[in-house]
């Protein structure tokens, strides 16, 4: 039986990999603060929105993440 090179089962190895090394260079590029900026909320009714579908989607969330109940300190 002859494998397809796009087949990968699981996952996509390939792709991944492509992944991964476009997310390092981009990290050290140095404009992940800017893209961070860039990606903020516009406006208050903006945020309201974002906010709404986060609370959206963490009710169709099987399980929430315990990191997300920690203070933002960081202790428990």
């Amino acid at each position: 039986m002859s494998k397809s090179k796009d087949l990968q089962g699981e996952g996509n190895y390939d792709a991944a990999r492509e992944f991964d090394q476009a997310e390092e260079k981009f990290v050290k590029s140095g404009k992940v603060e800017q893209a961070a900026r860039d990606a903020e909320p516009k406006n208050p009714k903006e945020k309201e929105e974002i906010e709404r579908a986060e609370e959206e989607a963490r009710r169709h969330a099987k399980d929430e993440d315990a990191q997300l109940k920690k203070p933002k300190g960081g202790k428990p």
